[in-house]
């Protein structure tokens, strides 16, 4: 942090958060850097300071009070606020993440208290990069941006959706050690179709209808290749824009930029590695594992692209893998005789009788693995999981969408239908279960697993490309640190307290890619797991003097 303080001073030094260490700065730090008086007379530990922390958090009397008491914390230090979430991650992701994240987004515009990130407009055309020169560091390397138009399983928020670039790059900072300091959250307002945000007074978005056709393009372009002039280094995250802008965007950039979609590719990468894990428990391999997918949108569509570039590696030819992946969306099963298919889910269209309910589904094609990615939540009905139980002797039944109140079935649904058989996991956390005697813990198919540590490895590699191998690299080594004693309890991912350990691993792996595919921009390092590790940025205090 001490690189940061270009001569702050004072006041000025306890409003910034990068740099304000509160009542733990020390007497010397006191007298020299014009602080005597400004704080309270008594020097605390960063330990104590935790604990403070940690006694007001627990007595807020919901997760949304909750939330706002750790952005504030945040807002006023930044340092503090990541040793208590890294050292209490389990308790503190679900309030800075899913499922809380979404509730403060419906709320953004009533919780406000002080702006982060940038905030692009429509109106701003022809001035995108003047904003961009307006954040404060210059050495940005990750970007997450958003337009609003379908926050989690919540729809358009429009400009309240701004809490998940918040929420998105403070989990690259907790999980991979990525520096705040090197973070930009943008919300690119394009308006909204939300009527009661247009009519909300508080709503703190342009209160129009969304823009929609050469006019958005026009100002995607700009704000792409502003960020390119201005950040030349950075990484730019794609997230929670509707599936046509979303598909639309990685295809237009993905092969220019350093670009991803973590909807399309890191829940894809998530979910890969779940699918490989739970092999171990069913005995059933990939490569001969037909997979149900209740939902066709980004998630969906990017989890079946990704498995086929993963059976592909194994040898199976596209079309083969293709047929393992079916979809049923709103209107029933994804197949070739329907013409009321978008362009992405043609490649997934196959030659099968039209089937309207998900449960004859089921039935007629005897999935090895159920995969939510609907949002609509008890869409796994109590028939459809005890059909997967008949077929399978392990049934893996991944309820992925977030929050939980969009969760397609609970974890106590699936292992209770199921006899205790299911192999579960879902985007958000569910409590342990006990059936019969027996704890099963589930897996949280969380993207925390793997856009932190992708993003770590491009950074470190400083790689110009961030590509689909990359991603199945990445799931790859996430499923190869399940331990047997996680298997043991249902869980088909790692613990998350090794969430660091996990993204340090995913982050080697890609640089390794970066560097095989000639896609880094540096020379690689004698030791590249040690560089990984040696810039993961950790919140202990320095000293400024």
């Amino acid at each position: 942090m001490k690189k940061y303080l270009q001569g702050k001073r004072g006041a000025d030094l306890l409003h910034d958060p990068l740099l304000n260490k509160g009542t733990a700065f020390t007497a010397t730090e006191r007298d020299a850097l014009g602080l005597r008086g400004l704080v309270p007379p008594h020097i605390h530990t960063q330990a104590e300071q935790v604990h403070r922390v940690l006694q007001s958090f627990r007595r807020k009397p919901n997760e949304l009070e909750k939330y706002i008491y750790l952005i504030a914390l945040q807002e006023r230090n930044e340092s503090l606020f990541y040793r208590v979430v890294m050292d209490h991650l389990s308790e503190m992701m679900p309030i800075i993440y899913t499922p809380t994240v979404g509730q403060a987004c419906q709320r953004w515009g009533h919780i406000f208290r002080r702006s982060r990130g940038l905030y692009i407009t429509a109106s701003d055309r022809g001035r995108i990069a003047q904003l961009l020169r307006n954040w404060p560091h210059t050495d940005v390397r990750m970007i997450v941006v958003t337009d609003g138009e379908r926050i989690l399983g919540l729809g358009d928020l429009g400009a309240n959706g701004m809490g998940i670039p918040v929420g998105k790059l403070s989990l690259y900072t907790a999980c991979a050690g990525v520096h705040p300091a090197q973070c930009l959250p943008i919300m690119l307002d394009v308006g909204t179709n939300t009527d009661s945000l247009l009519a909300d007074p508080l709503y703190i978005g342009t209160p129009l209808k969304r823009l929609r056709g050469p006019l958005y393009d026009e100002l995607l372009e700009e704000f792409v290749n502003a960020v390119q002039v201005q950040f030349p280094q950075a990484c730019l995250q794609f997230e929670d824009f509707g599936n046509a802008n979303a598909f639309a965007l990685l295809q237009r950039y993905r092969d220019k930029i350093c670009t991803f979609n973590d909807d399309i590719q890191g829940t894809a990468g998530v979910t890969l590695s779940g699918l490989c894990s739970a092999t171990r428990l069913t005995g059933v391999k990939l490569t001969h594992m037909r997979i149900l997918f209740y939902g066709a949108g980004e998630a969906g569509i990017g989890i079946g692209d990704l498995i086929v570039e993963a059976l592909k590696a194994e040898g199976i030819p596209e079309a083969v893998a293709r047929r393992q992946c079916w979809y049923v969306d709103s209107k029933g099963l994804v197949v070739r005789s329907r013409t009321d298919l978008v362009n992405h889910k043609l490649r997934f269209a196959h030659d099968h009788a039209p089937v309207s309910d998900l449960l004859a589904v089921v039935d007629d094609l005897k999935p090895h693995a159920l995969v939510g990615v609907s949002g609509t939540p008890g869409a796994f009905t109590e028939s459809i999981v005890q059909a997967m139980a008949r077929h399978n002797p392990r049934p893996i039944i991944f309820a992925l969408s977030n929050p939980t109140s969009k969760s397609e079935c609970t974890a106590e649904q699936a292992y209770t239908w199921s006899e205790g058989r299911a192999i579960f996991a879902s985007g958000s956390p569910f409590a342990p279960v006990t059936l019969n005697g027996r704890t099963h813990v589930s897996g949280q198919g969380n993207n925390s697993y793997i856009f932190p540590g992708v993003g770590l490895g491009v950074i470190a590699s400083q790689s110009s490309r961030v590509t689909d191998e990359m991603f199945f690299a990445a799931a790859k080594t996430l499923a190869s640190l399940v331990t047997p004693g996680d298997l043991a309890i249902g869980r088909v991912y790692p613990d998350l307290v090794r969430i660091r350990e996990v993204s340090a691993a995913i982050a080697l792996a890609v640089a390794e890619v970066a560097f095989n595919r000639g896609f880094a921009r540096q020379i690689r390092p004698a030791n590249m797991a040690e560089l990984i590790r040696a810039q993961m940025f950790q919140p202990d205090y320095e000293d400024y003097v």
